[in-house]
């Protein structure tokens, strides 16, 4: 299979723990679908301290896995929001 375009898109969406409403990072989001999965070199700032922890409520939201032979994140449904 392809890889992700290493350039990614240049849309950049916030992403927030849908329980606490923190801020967990920014992301360069391509098309307008649901937020599934998070290419880690496509994340321009991250405000984590764990992968896939929410720093505030210590709340899983995401877990490491390879996806087309890059690392993401894969997101677990109903734990973020994204604008």
């Amino acid at each position: 299979m392809a890889k992700p375009n290493k350039k990614g898109p240049t849309k950049t969406v916030d992403i927030f723990c849908s329980q606490c409403k923190t801020q967990l990072f920014k992301y360069r989001k391509g098309g307008k679908g649901a937020l599934v999965k998070c290419f880690v070199e496509r994340i321009s700032q991250d405000f984590t301290n764990e992968t896939g922890i929410c720093p505030d409520c210590q709340r899983q939201f995401a877990r490491e896995t390879m996806i087309r032979g890059a690392p993401a994140l894969k997101i677990i449904g109903g734990k973020v929001t994204h604008k």
